[in-house]
């Protein structure tokens, strides 16, 4: 007797309808799995073998034929474990075999018990836009499936409890949809702007950054507070959309990163891999390409300290996000994208030692050594990094000192209000994706980027004294625009350029 059950596999970021069909005929008893399956889909006979005999069932000894369609789409994963053993049971006749409007996914215990898979939310938000009626997800996984409206979630235990529902013997309540998500809501992050004392300046830059999304490297000496810079650096972003916030939990869904007990994530992102890790692990990849670092920062912040110290073949891999907000990976199969439109922050020392150019402690590296170290980060690399900031030491008075700084939620209140200002203008201009100022293209910046006589002079002088090249012009100029913004002016004046030019990259002495 044939049986089909109806399945999905997750692509990149994307759901794909699976068929599993279950055959069986007589003759030896003997299992054959097509369908182009991986190592963990050839060895779900096994565990479907062993949970449908501790669940109480008989598993057939006859000849068991299952077909994984279509045929030349990949699949991977032990997500398909439930709806093979749904597929042989209907085929036995021990279930029903009416499952056309029903979609079965999770991994089965040796015991029968159901276990997480991956991806659920794009393959609820696939069954939702195909016109499924019904989704059987594993229980843990069910809140996060419910996030979808418009299909019915039944989180499942086990094998059995399942096939007992569908037999109408016992009834499996239905998750309910339950999308909760307030955007008013004041988010909480580890670390506050007004637990940082002094570095006025650093704060200055980092809400310039946050309301244009500009990419920032801070340099200091060890201690100076750059990584608590950063890691507070999230608490100043606007706060999340409803959009935003799905786009965040699919790629967390696929990547197996949520939280436990988190279904939707409501907090930006702040990622902060090591300078040792791969290739792979910050862009994405592997034999099944998976997202990386940058796609799991995607509207939020990826922080990369010591960066002279990360290897130049992920730094130079950075380039073309950081311009598109996309990461697309090739491989002999075809080729995947992913999201990326990330804010990009890093910190480095001046030198190896540290305390170059430091008021306090002397530098014991040569010249040569600091200009080695510092040209590991090539010229076209912080070429497209707008904001170079200096983090001096601060001074034991003000670390002393009991007054409390600016709060986060205050910054962050005048970063919304440019941010929308910037998103009111781009919609009148009919650039719907054009969200901030860093995202402009020459075709914005000659739009909204216009100077007067004094300003055209003083970019004239910056242009011969500081080898400007084309790209650092359009930065200067957007960072103009952001500074602009933020002061609520209609258009640049010569001291919005003349603080975007502080923060181009200072030269070595020689």
């Amino acid at each position: 007797m044939l049986a089909q059950v109806h399945s999905c596999a997750v692509i990149g970021l994307e759901a794909q309808p699976v068929h599993v069909e279950v055959d069986v005929a007589s003759g030896l008893e003997r299992v054959t799995l097509v369908g182009l399956p991986d190592t963990a889909v050839r060895e779900s006979s096994e565990r479907v073998r062993t949970a449908i005999a501790n669940s109480g069932f008989f598993y057939p000894q006859h000849r068991l034929t299952i077909n994984l369609a279509p045929a030349d789409l990949r699949k991977e994963g032990p997500a398909y474990d439930l709806p093979i053993a749904i597929g042989i049971l209907a085929a036995t006749r021990q279930t029903i075999s009416e499952l056309d409007d029903t979609l079965i996914v999770g991994e089965l215990s040796l015991d029968g018990s159901v276990r997480h898979v991956n991806g659920v939310l794009p393959m609820a938000g696939m069954a939702q836009k195909l016109g499924f009626r019904r989704l059987f997800v594993p229980a843990i996984d069910a809140a996060e499936a419910a996030l979808v409206e418009g299909i019915e979630v039944y989180p499942v235990a086990s094998l059995r409890e399942l096939v007992e529902h569908l037999c109408g013997k016992r009834t499996i309540a239905r998750r309910e949809h339950a999308l909760q998500f307030n955007e008013g809501a004041e988010p909480v992050y580890p670390v506050d702007f007004r637990d940082i004392k002094g570095q006025e300046h650093a704060k200055r830059a980092l809400e310039v950054a946050c309301s244009g999304g500009h990419n920032v490297l801070m340099k200091g000496p060890p201690g100076a507070g750059k990584t608590l810079l950063a890691r507070a650096f999230p608490s100043i972003l606007p706060r999340l959309t409803l959009r935003e916030a799905l786009e965040i939990t699919r790629i967390y869904s696929v990547s197996d990163a949520l939280p436990p007990g988190q279904p939707l994530l409501c907090t930006r992102p702040f990622r902060a891999p090591h300078h040792t890790i791969s290739h792979a692990g910050l862009v994405g990849g592997g034999r099944w390409p998976k997202p990386g670092e940058i796609s799991l920062a995607h509207r939020g912040v990826l922080f990369l300290d010591e960066l002279p110290e990360f290897g130049a073949r992920n730094l130079e891999t950075l380039r073309q996000p950081l311009e598109d907000k996309i990461v697309t990976i090739s491989r002999a199969s075809g080729s995947l994208t992913f999201p990326a439109a990330f804010q990009f922050v890093a910190a480095m020392n001046p030198c190896p030692c540290g305390y170059y150019g430091d008021e306090r402690q002397q530098c014991t590296c040569s010249l040569s050594a600091v200009q080695r170290y510092q040209q590991r980060i090539s010229g076209p690399l912080l070429d497209r990094i707008d904001i170079h900031l200096d983090v001096a030491r601060v001074p034991f008075q003000k670390l002393a000192s009991l007054e409390a700084g600016e709060s986060s939620a205050t910054i962050r209140a005048r970063v919304e209000a440019a941010r929308k200002i910037q998103e009111e203008r781009f919609r009148k201009w009919g650039k719907p994706n054009v969200l901030v100022n860093g995202d402009m293209g020459p075709a914005e910046v000659q739009a909204f980027c216009e100077i007067d006589e004094a300003g055209r002079n003083l970019m004239r002088a910056a242009m011969q004294q500081m080898n400007l090249s084309a790209r650092a012009y359009h930065r200067i100029l957007k960072l103009s625009r952001t500074i602009a913004d933020l002061a609520g002016e209609s258009r640049i004046q010569v001291q919005h350029l003349a603080e975007a030019l502080q923060y181009r990259p200072r030269l070595l002495a020689g």
